[in-house]
């Protein structure tokens, strides 16, 4: 079963690194043609570091269809980061999207209010006349040693729809170089999920050599005209599958071993 039951719990050793929550909007010309002081102003309490970075784009298709059909470049966009004083929690404000992402996540209710409070300031100083696109991500990177497992298998801990030939008694886990899932999924109701799972290795191993198993859920929302009064109530949809797909994701044994707490 793909999406199993949506009971949550709190770990002790919780093994989630990431969790972003993107609103993307229509292009709002006055976030990108002068410093966002106003906006930095409302959130400078929580958010008081600032950076500033330029974002390339993809190129887009000039005459497409035609035997002048061609690629151009587009200017990068500025991305305003505002980032917590500890570096846990940052914000990123574009002329077509705002996003908040933690490294510290203890609870949905906890994330939500902080969204709810950023987002509110964003609407008022900007007033977006609608929302385009809901995407909330969550990336965990699973550590065996972190957890005392050395000596199980990702077959042990991962349930076989999301490990591929590693489930299979005659793969050799130590053999095998590469076996990951990547499936795009509609859920209905204009929204989708983006998967991937897979051993891995974090940046590229460079600080960190063990190869750790990699459960990463976007979820999202695609609409013409998402109102801003209807964000939580899709936001609780998509935080509820990405909640049912880890429990699908991972076995008792793996469960048990991060120290599970039952959540109300």
């Amino acid at each position: 079963m793909l999406f199993s039951d949506n009971t949550r719990y709190s770990y002790a050793r919780p093994q989630l690194i990431e969790v972003i929550c993107q609103l993307r909007f229509p292009t709002i010309l006055s976030i990108g043609s002068a410093d966002p002081a106003q906006f930095q102003e409302a959130v400078r309490a929580d958010y008081p570091r600032y950076v500033a970075r330029q974002d390339a784009q993809p190129p887009r298709v000039v005459n497409p269809g035609t035997p002048q059909a061609k690629l151009e470049q587009q200017p990068p966009i500025t991305n305003y980061n505002f980032i917590s004083s500890d570096g846990l929690w940052k914000l990123n404000l574009t002329q077509n999207f705002i996003a908040l992402s933690t490294l510290r996540y203890i609870r949905w209710e906890d994330f939500a209010q902080k969204l709810d409070k950023v987002l509110a300031l964003f609407i008022q100083i900007y007033r977006p006349a609608f929302f385009e696109r809901i995407g909330l991500r969550y990336v965990n990177a699973f550590s065996r040693r972190a957890l005392g497992l050395q000596e199980a298998l990702w077959d042990d801990l991962i349930n076989t729809p999301f490990v591929g030939v590693l489930s299979e008694p005659d793969v050799d886990e130590k053999l095998v170089g590469k076996s990951a899932l990547d499936v795009e999924l509609s859920l209905g109701e204009n929204r989708r999920m983006k998967l991937h799972a897979g051993p891995g290795l974090l940046n590229g191993g460079k600080q960190d050599t063990e190869p750790k198993f990699i459960l990463d859920g976007d979820f999202s929302v695609l609409d013409k005209e998402i109102p801003a009064d209807r964000i939580p109530a899709d936001l609780d949809s998509l935080h509820d599958h990405a909640v049912r797909l880890f429990n699908s994701a991972i076995t008792r044994e793996l469960r048990d071993a991060m120290g599970p707490t039952p959540l109300a």
